[in-house]
Parts: structure tokens; C-alpha cells; sequence
């Protein structure tokens, strides 16, 4: 029997995800009443795209116009009143990417605009926050702690080998969800923003002096804010110092701008630069990457594959995506798979992690259960390349990453999932003389929180006797 006639009589079975590859397509901007004029040379330019950023809903009806309802715009004016804990920020590029297929009667694009799961991180509304637990009670404003593991200024040594270095307060885009959103960005009338006080070139000396006098930090993720935000010049002027120290062997860049505004990295003294910096880490055996962030396979676009292209052949090892998990976002195998499969097959950017969105005050619709999470790790197995399999993990206050299957213990009832650690952190080693016997990092277990509104109803009463106000109704919870 050949090839052919054994491939018919034995048919791929049936698959809970059926893989078929999409090419990428850049929606076309032209449909927006504000950018019909607006020529390729004009999107394809990184200073037209910052220049015309929408910022606030004013900015937003010149773009879309009348296309959405009065009542969307009132929406977003409640929620950046009441609820924002970032200011807004959209690059033309993403805006583009919402509802880019949707009829052009006002009722129909409003509601194609409102399901649009890149709009739901990037333009909440008000509609979208939970009417009972916007927040959960142990919501923080720095959630992981990262400011109080500063050794110095910006830098945050919380792993034993690694540390995060941020140069920059401010971002090309700002996503709701932000982790940092206590430090990154303009206030907002709920979070007035803690402020970087030393000088760019004083915080990075200080920084650069503590990596000299730390040789066992071998992995710098250098990130911000966004690294598209520092001028050029000064960047590559830190990256080569950086370079020259011989304990360094892993600089990772993030940059959400692969994704948000790609045409500032397809710029050629950009890419020049990080030729010249991707050079000088080959020739010393350090691993130079960069590192992004897409949440929905609607952002990967051809001038997203074609920045992340340009970043490989200039010279960086890879180019990964480090994703959030977020409820109505990509919460679904089919929509993790599908933004997995544009990634890594179309857009030559690995799927890296999606972590649990982080419990920042005023979360809550977006983040989802741990359960939940191990469920979708188990459904996208198989399906990828082992490789660009991504991992779910969680980020645990005061602890670090963990695969979400490594909770040693877990109560379903009140959403409370508890966490060992094999480390401890600076913080840590600076209060072991005063903890009492016992308190040691590695003796402790350490707890995280599902959403409120997800779980059963006793344990969104035990949750609602401890916060100090009513429970919802049976069945409220979304």
C-alpha cells in the first residue's frame, strides 16, 4: 500500500485543538476615521506612532469617532476615575489590532470594540471590574515586594544568581494589568506613583558598582518600564559596561515594544546599536536576549515578525515572549495554542511563561484561579515543541516564581494556595538575626490567593466576614 492510500485509510484522529496555520496579516488602519489619510511611511515611523498615542478618551474619538457609542467613551472616563491603576497609554499599532474586522454601524464595532481581548487589558472600562471584589483583600500596590529587595536604587536582587535592573519609569504603552504599576507611569487619581529619585547615569553606576562587588550574579534582566523608553546612546553605553564584567553570562532586554511599537526596534541606528552590543556578547560567550510581551494572537502582526527577524539577524540569541494569563484575554487552550503557534511559527519569538496575573489592587476580572491555570498547562501539552512549550507559572509575594503544579499545598475552599521556597533573598538574610526560631525562608510556607469571586460560596463568605462587608448573592460571581 503507498503513502498515499495508507494516509486514507488511517485518518488523523479528532483533536481537542485542531492546529492549522495562519499567516499574519497587519489590519488595515485605514478603516479608522482618523487614519484614513495616514500613508505606510507614516505607520512604519516610530516617532509618528509615539506622536499619535492615544492617552485619554478625547485622543480615542478622533481615531474611532462616532464608531463607538457615546456610552463606551463615558465607560472609560468612570473607570480611569474611579478604578485605573495605570494612566492610558496605546500605541497606535495595538489600537489597530482591536476589532479590526468589525462591522462599521456604531452598535455592532462598539460591541466588537468591547469583546476585544487586547482592548480588555489595554482600554478597561468600567464595565469590565468586578462589582463586589474589584480588588482581593490581600491586594498590594507593589505586589511582589521587588522595591524592598533594591540593593540599590532600581535594582532588585531577588534570586540567587540573577537580578532585575530597571533603567526607566515609563513605557511606550501602559497595560492595566501592570505589576510595576506602583512605580511605572503618571499617577492616576487612585495611585499616586512612587518616583525613581537619583539621575539615569547616577542609578546605573550605582547599579553597574553593586554587580562589580557581586560576582555571583551571573544573569541581568535588564527592563523598566521598557527599554524602547532610554535613549539609545545611554542603553548601549550601560549594556557595554555591563559586558565588561566577567561574572555577567546572561543579559535578557525586555522590551514590550516588540509587540506595542515594533517600528521603534526596526529603526536602523537601533538595530545598528544592538549589533554592536549582540557582537561584543558574542565574542565574550554571553547570552544576549530579548524579551517581550503578547497576551493575544490579534498583537502578533508581520511588523511584529518582522522587528523580532531583524533583532535575531542583528545578532541578540532569542527573542521570547513572557506573557500574562488573564480571564477573557487568553484564558482558553485555543487562544494560548493559537498566540504559541503565531509566535513561534510566524513570528520567530519563543512562547517563554505566562504568569498569573500579579494582585494589584483593582484586579481581580482579570486574574484567574490557580486551578485553573494547571488545567490549561495540561491542555496545551503536547501541541508545541517541547522547546516552545511555555510554562504557567505563578508569582508568589516575597518568594519568586513557581510552575504552577509546584504548590505543595492548596485550599480550593478560600483560593489559598501555599508555596516552599530553596532560597532566601537579601531582604531575608538582613532580618534573620531577629526572626524568631522557626521563621527561616526555607522553613516557611508561603501563601498565595485565588480570585474571591471564583470561589464557592463559603468561601467567598469566609472572605467577605474577613474584608468587613457583605458577600454577594449565590450565583453573582462571574
Amino acid at each position: 500500500m503507498d503513502d498515499q492510500h495508507a494516509a486514507a485509510a488511517h485518518p488523523a484522529p479528532a483533536q481537542p485543538y485542531q492546529y492549522v496555520r495562519t499567516p499574519l496579516v497587519e489590519p488595515d488602519w485605514r478603516r479608522l476615521p482618523g487614519w484614513r489619510d495616514v500613508t505606510e511611511d507614516q505607520w512604519r515611523d516610530a516617532q509618528w506612532q509615539r506622536a499619535h498615542c492615544v492617552k485619554n478618551t478625547r485622543q480615542l474619538r478622533a481615531v474611532v469617532g462616532d464608531l463607538l457609542t457615546p456610552d463606551l467613551y463615558a465607560q472609560l472616563d468612570s473607570d480611569q476615575e474611579q478604578f485605573a491603576t495605570m494612566p492610558l497609554l496605546v500605541p497606535p499599532q495595538l489600537l489597530n489590532t482591536m476589532a479590526a474586522h468589525a462591522p462599521t454601524t456604531p452598535e455592532a464595532f462598539t460591541a466588537a470594540f468591547l469583546a476585544d481581548p487586547v482592548r480588555r487589558y489595554m482600554l478597561p472600562v468600567r464595565a469590565d471590574r468586578l462589582p463586589h471584589w474589584p480588588s482581593h483583600p490581600k491586594a498590594e500596590r507593589d505586589s511582589l515586594h521587588e522595591a524592598e529587595m533594591w540593593v540599590v536604587e532600581g535594582l532588585t536582587h531577588r534570586y540567587p544568581t540573577k537580578v532585575l535592573a530597571e533603567l526607566v519609569a515609563t513605557c511606550p504603552q501602559y497595560c492595566g494589568h501592570c505589576t510595576r504599576m506602583d512605580l511605572v507611569g503618571t499617577s492616576t487619581p487612585q495611585v499616586a506613583k512612587t518616583r525613581l529619585a537619583l539621575r539615569p547615569e547616577h542609578r546605573q553606576e550605582q547599579m553597574l558598582d553593586y554587580l562589580k562587588r557581586t560576582p555571583t550574579v551571573r544573569d541581568v534582566v535588564v527592563s523598566g518600564g521598557d527599554l524602547a523608553n532610554v535613549p539609545w546612546p545611554q542603553l548601549e553605553s550601560f549594556l557595554r559596561r555591563l559586558l565588561e564584567l566577567e561574572s555577567v553570562r546572561d543579559i535578557r532586554l525586555a522590551s514590550k515594544a516588540v509587540v506595542g511599537l515594533p517600528q521603534h526596534w526596526l529603526q536602523p541606528q537601533v538595530l545598528a546599536g544592538v549589533h554592536r552590543v549582540a557582537t561584543i556578547a558574542a565574542q565574550r560567550a554571553v547570552n544576549l536576549a530579548v524579551h517581550t510581551h503578547a497576551n493575544h494572537v490579534r498583537s502578533i502582526t508581520p511588523l511584529v515578525a518582522e522587528a523580532a527577524r531583524a533583532l535575531l539577524d542583528a545578532g541578540v540569541r532569542d527573542v521570547r515572549n513572557q506573557g500574562v494569563l488573564m480571564r477573557r484575554v487568553n484564558d482558553t487552550p485555543e487562544d494560548l495554542l493559537d498566540l504559541c503557534f503565531a509566535l513561534q511559527g510566524e513570528a520567530n519569538i519563543l512562547p517563554y511563561y505566562f504568569y498569573l496575573c500579579d494582585m494589584i489592587p483593582n484586579a481581580e476580572h482579570w486574574r484567574t484561579s490557580l486551578h485553573q491555570a494547571q488545567r490549561l498547562q495540561e491542555a496545551i501539552m503536547g501541541y508545541l515543541p517541547g522547546y516552545a512549550t511555555p510554562r504557567l507559572v505563578c508569582d508568589v509575594p516575597r518568594l519568586g516564581k513557581r510552575w504552577v503544579h509546584q504548590v505543595v499545598a492548596y485550599d480550593r475552599e478560600r483560593g489559598i494556595s501555599y508555596w516552599t521556597k530553596n532560597y532566601r533573598t537579601g531582604l531575608e538574610v538582613r532580618t534573620a538575626d531577629a526572626a524568631p526560631a522557626g521563621h527561616d525562608a526555607l522553613d516557611r510556607l508561603h501563601p498565595y490567593y485565588d480570585p474571591v469571586d471564583t470561589l464557592p460560596e463559603a468561601g467567598r463568605r469566609w472572605w467577605a466576614d474577613r474584608a468587613g462587608h457583605p458577600a454577594p448573592q449565590e450565583g453573582a460571581a462571574r
